[in-house]
């Protein structure tokens, strides 16, 4: 009787089944358990048949590469909670400080309005920006001027097109902008806030900010003291529509 090692190993005859089989418990029972199958079909061979060289040494090379494999994925998976680990520290490491994030919200506070930036890779001729409430509806629309190429400052100053004082919250912002033959032009929006805390939520760490927004940590831009931003334009802060 010959007993077949592979497929009690759970090996097939053109690859190997690294899924890990929660019976064996550890690496050093499955190492035990191929012993003994070894052992047993050495055992019971045909004296008049027994197994060729090639095949015995195809087995013991088909359970070192499974057991290679193994060790491999046990390594990627330990590489991977270590690369969270260092991420969740260095996330952390951003409490109590104003950063730059991509995005299109940004709050009103007792302590003002936070920074808002946009940025254009070719200069622009006018644009505006429009605020929103957190119902979608259209707060003011703010125009803007001329601007050259690169990462600039607006401002909002808390009111709506009538001039009355808005509410604390948090306010969405879009915005849009053409070149100087009547083309569009690509902008990209950026907000700032004062990291409070940090969270994971699948896989992925998020900073939640004082004003309550969370941005993605990997959408972090860079870290900023007070306010910075270049303002080279000619509409700088433009006026309310």
């Amino acid at each position: 009787m010959i007993v077949d090692v592979n497929s009690s190993l759970g090996l097939t005859s053109t690859g190997y089944n690294t899924t890990k089989n929660s019976s064996t418990g550890s690496d050093e029972l499955g190492k035990d358990t191929f012993l003994t199958l070894l052992i047993t079909q050495l055992g019971n061979q045909d004296p008049l048949n027994p197994m060729a060289d090639t095949e015995f040494t195809s087995q013991l090379a088909q359970f070192s590469s499974l057991e290679q494999l193994t060790k491999i994925a046990d390594g990627v998976d330990k590489l991977n909670d270590g690369t969270e680990r260092q991420d969740m520290l260095t996330a952390v490491s951003f409490i109590g400080k104003e950063v730059v994030a991509t995005g299109n919200t940004f709050s009103k506070t007792e302590d003002g309005v936070t920074t808002l930036w946009f940025e254009i890779q070719e200069p622009m001729s006018s644009g505006f920006l429009n605020i929103y409430d957190q119902s979608g509806g259209l707060v003011q629309t703010i125009e803007l001027g001329a601007y050259q190429a690169g990462r600039h400052e607006v401002a909002w100053d808390g009111k709506d097109y009538k001039g009355k004082e808005q509410p604390n919250g948090i306010y969405g912002v879009g915005m849009s902008c053409q070149g100087p033959n009547g083309e569009l032009v690509l902008v990209n929006m950026d907000v700032a806030g004062v990291v409070s805390g940090v969270k994971a939520a699948s896989g992925t760490f998020y900073l939640q900010l004082k004003d309550g927004r969370t941005v993605d940590f990997a959408s972090i831009k860079e870290v900023v003291n007070g306010t910075s931003g270049s303002n080279d334009g000619e509409g700088a802060g433009g006026s309310a529509s």
